[in-house]
């Protein structure tokens, strides 16, 4: 045995005798490390509308860049900088570009930033109340003026105006996804106990519905969850309900499973569907629900924030009636990700399914009863201090700023709805619904596109060239069985003349693709 083996206490100070301590948290380095992290910030925000938005790169680019084993010892934090702007940059695509018009916006703002950087400063683990007072109680808060704002009935909240206990309350979740996952939980396990099912025995003859405009990862969630696939309903819709869910169709297809003595158990209804911003009759579809006690969820992950104007509430009407509702100020609220909030109408249906109560997180406060612990909302246990940019949002900006960021994003889609209309080559698919306009290159605009599967190829090719550019992103979906190309106006930075610029671009483009 060597030196080291028999006496390793005395060559460990040898050792550190030699050696600086290492002090991660040391608070010159934080703020050194800071500053330089604020400047790149700075300079990224200033310089992002010239970069390209989707990044001309190759899978594996970064591994050719950057060495493949980990550093075996320091180095200063410039170097990790350098490698930031020159390795990882220029492989980014930028969706805080006004020139990103893909998919839905992921906002953001300076409120959301500062905030952001504070909460990640101070590390809490709001777990429950008591290991995160205020963490805990200044999400609730934010949540419950949220929940005012979108004009969401008291049931909602976690406490009334008037100050008293809400029946219900919000959590702030990382995703849509997850909103979904711990809803669908509660659903399935209030569907057991009503059917009589000992245990799971009974999960087989659940059913759960949405349109088939509802975003994938609603299929997905009622998997994890449990459901058989061969009970997750899919309801078509077409043109004739602009892609909104039939509450005829939803009825028919409940009462046949009923019939054939399963369990309908789960709906899910969207405001603001992904593919066509289809809005599904809130309402109309808790009316059809309620008659077989299912579970009601309503997904407004993008167009929930237009609800807190005035002009887009009416999409809501019926929320009352329904069992929850989740929206996601990270998509157009300015609240960067991840923050999707999570409103249920009977806190007890949730916690019931999702809580935990080991000995070493018993504490007076949580069993008073005064308080919900937030671990109880969610999957895991773990939580970030979330509520504090959300909070710093609405605090900083007050509602008529972030009515106004939605009303000018709106605006800004109507312009280009106006221009693509305007132009007889082109077609609006599906009527817009708040701030993302579904066009296409029609067919028999010209030799390339002639047919409606030469109009597809023709769209394809415009998406690919555009998206090549640098110069503009979009993405595509497929509405009525067309390739459909998606316009969506939102990203912070954006101003009209991006989108006009946008629609030069498309000009341009489609007229040197048919010459």
């Amino acid at each position: 045995m060597g030196s080291l083996d028999a006496n390793p206490a005395a060559a460990y100070a040898a050792f550190a005798a030699d050696v600086e301590p290492f002090r991660p948290l040391d608070a010159d380095d934080v703020r050194s490390y800071l500053h330089k992290a604020v400047d790149f910030v700075y300079d990224y925000y200033k310089s992002v509308e010239s970069l390209p938005v989707l990044p001309g790169v190759e899978p594996g680019y970064l591994l050719r860049l950057l060495q493949s084993a980990p550093p075996s010892s320091s180095a200063p934090f410039d170097i990790a900088m350098k490698e930031l702007r020159e390795a990882v940059v220029p492989g980014m695509t930028h969706w805080a570009s006004p020139n990103f018009f893909a998919f839905f916006p992921a906002t953001n703002s300076a409120a959301a930033i500062a905030g952001e950087l504070i909460a990640s400063a101070m590390n809490t683990v709001g777990f429950t109340w008591q290991a995160a007072p205020a963490a805990t109680e200044l999400e609730v808060l934010a949540l419950d003026w949220l929940a005012q704002l979108l004009g969401l009935p008291a049931s909602f909240m976690n406490r009334t105006v008037a100050g008293g206990r809400g029946t219900g309350g919000g959590v702030i979740l990382g995703t849509t996804s997850e909103a979904m996952l711990v809803t669908l939980v509660a659903a399935r396990d209030a569907a057991l106990r009503r059917s009589g099912s000992n245990g799971v025995a009974g999960i087989t003859r659940l059913t759960v519905y949405a349109a088939d405009q509802t975003h994938s990862t609603f299929f997905k969630a009622c998997r994890l969850a449990g459901f058989d696939p061969a009970n997750i309903r899919s309801i078509p819709t077409g043109a004739e309900t602009d892609y909104g869910l039939d509450p005829a169709r939803l009825l028919e297809a409940m009462q046949a499973d009923a019939d054939a003595g399963l369990v309908p158990t789960y709906v899910c209804a969207t405001v603001g569907t992904t593919s066509s911003n289809a809005v599904d009759p809130v309402g109309a579809v808790a009316d059809v629900a309620a008659r077989f006690a299912a579970w009601v969820h309503v997904d407004a992950a993008y167009a929930g924030s237009a609800c807190i104007c005035p002009e887009f509430r009416h999409h809501l009407d019926g929320v009352e009636r329904v069992d929850s509702i989740s929206m996601s100020p990270h998509k157009w609220l300015m609240t960067c990700l991840d923050c999707t909030c999570l409103y249920v109408r009977d806190t007890h249906r949730l916690t019931g399914s999702l809580e935990t109560n080991p000995e070493y997180l018993k504490n007076h406060a949580s069993d008073s009863g005064e308080v919900t612990d937030l671990k109880d909302m969610q999957v895991g246990v773990g939580r970030r201090f979330r509520g504090l940019k959300l909070w710093m949002v609405m605090r900083t900006y007050g509602v008529a700023k972030l009515q106004e960021h939605i009303r000018s994003d709106v605006a800004m889609a109507k312009v280009f709805e106006d221009l693509v209309r305007g132009d007889d080559r082109f077609e609006v698919v599906v009527p817009r619904n708040f701030a993302l306009v579904c066009f296409r290159i029609r067919a028999g605009a010209g030799a390339a596109a002639a047919t409606e599967e030469d109009a597809d190829e023709a769209n394809r090719e415009l998406m690919e060239r555009l998206n090549k550019t640098g110069k503009a992103y979009v993405a595509h979906t497929v509405v009525g069985g067309r390739f459909v190309l998606r316009f969506a106006v939102g990203s912070s930075l954006q101003e009209e003349h991006h989108v006009r610029s946008a629609w030069e671009l498309i000009k341009k483009t489609t007229t040197e693709m048919m010459n």
